[in-house]
């Protein structure tokens, strides 16, 4: 028997974990190679799971419901008004998880000795044999193929894509996590177990419970996760952008600033803005998270997905506004799509690749179409134009309740 086919992997977050795990299930030599230098874990906030998710896992033979599950049942949605009461309610049913609990499970399915941090890839080499990873600490390694799933600044990417740039949406989500046990009883006994949302013009917040912070899923143990959406314009007379992302020495940041560098100011205005326009639920929400952190909304949409013997995957290959709540089922669902197509014919890499590309390409596109008309409302008011016909069609109890975050057959 020959050698195993070799496959490099670029990205230890959830993507590269799922088509790691999937590759080395399917007798690929699978290394992982992280540029953080420290775990991830304990990154990132609330997920909404959807059938490529648990198909994945289901796959690897990873137990969802050791230690009490993979997170949240809810049974149904609610909207409440400026004075907390209830606008409406929607049967959906809906599992809801932490990017901490998945990336456990995942990382603890995979061997330690294949997992590599402070790894951060700076170069990328192929032939007609093979491919080769350049790393800035020095490391060289080759291998059959790469899988870049190293996110919405994917260096991979910008080395045979560079044109292929995130685009910002006018407008910022403020995240946090609060425990359950932290909120009032009245609080609790609305939000818990709902994905929730409150409408003040031009914003959007909704919020939903998930596993605590040590992955307990009991009650009383829980966390409330919230994501709200605020206008944000980067340029122009009323751009909020910059001074949101100067940290507390003053530097500026472009995408993402690290939660502890928040100008307290920043979150004592956000605080107020909540108690000005949120029902009383989320205004509690909101007071009580300890360290909440923005993230600015971008959406990015490439062209291709493999350059020869190099694929993108997930946030590498296509990033769509959270309201469609896909992001880690779509990289679960480009893990699941690349497995199968190099199982077809494993002497020929580079063909399976063909394959894979055409057909999450063509998946992707239609996220982030469906992500940006979801958003068509919040990014017109961003811009100062408020649209009465998108409010109507998007900016309703019954729209959001029906249209956010749920399962879409693509």
């Amino acid at each position: 028997m020959g050698a195993a086919p070799r496959a490099l992997v670029i990205g230890g977050s959830l993507g590269g974990l799922f088509a790691a795990n999937l590759l080395l299930r399917q007798g690929w030599d699978v290394e992982v190679f992280e540029q953080s230098a420290r775990p991830l874990a304990g990154r990132g906030a609330g997920i909404v799971t959807h059938p490529d998710l648990f198909a994945a896992l289901g796959r690897l033979g990873i137990d969802i419901n050791v230690s009490g599950g993979i997170g949240v049942d809810i049974e149904c949605r609610v909207t409440f008004d400026r004075e907390g009461r209830e606008l409406g309610r929607l049967a959906i049913p809906q599992c809801l998880t932490t990017w901490g609990r998945l990336h456990s499970l995942l990382l603890a399915a995979f061997p330690a000795g294949r997992h590599h941090l402070g790894h951060a890839c700076t170069a990328v080499e192929q032939d007609a044999a093979g491919v080769t990873a350049v790393f800035a600490n020095g490391h060289r390694t080759r291998g059959d193929l790469l899988v870049a799933a190293d996110g919405i600044r994917s260096a991979v990417r910008a080395q045979f894509a560079p044109a292929v740039q995130p685009r910002y949406a006018g407008y910022i989500a403020w995240r946090g996590l609060v425990e359950e046990g932290a909120l009032s009883a009245a609080t609790r006994r609305d939000l818990f177990p709902r994905l929730a949302f409150s409408l003040p013009p031009a914003e959007h917040m909704v919020g939903y419970p998930v596993a605590g912070f040590d992955n307990s899923v009991r009650e009383g143990e829980r966390c409330f996760n919230f994501v709200w959406y605020r206008p944000a314009p980067a340029d122009g007379p009323s751009a909020a952008l910059p001074e949101l992302c100067t940290d507390i020495e003053g530097r500026r940041h472009e995408m993402a600033i690290p939660p502890p560098l928040i100008r307290p100011q920043v979150i004592a205005a956000m605080r107020e803005a909540a108690r000005a326009c949120l029902s009383p639920q989320f205004v509690e929400v909101v007071e009580k998270t300890p360290q909440p952190f923005l993230q600015a909304i971008f959406d990015l949409e490439s062209e291709v997905m493999h350059f020869g013997r190099v694929a993108l995957l997930g946030d590498a290959a296509f990033v769509a506004r959270p309201h469609v709540g896909m992001g880690v089922s779509k990289a679960a669902g480009d893990a699941l799509a690349l497995a199968a197509a190099l199982a077809r014919d494993p002497t020929d890499p580079v063909a399976g690749l063909r394959d894979y590309a055409a057909q999450r390409l063509r998946f992707g596109r239609t996220v982030i179409a469906h992500a940006r008309a979801l958003g068509a409302y919040l990014e017109a008011c961003a811009q100062g134009r408020e649209d009465a016909g998108l409010r109507s069609r998007l900016h309703t109890p019954q729209a959001v309740m029906r249209d956010i975050a749920v399962t879409c057959d693509f």
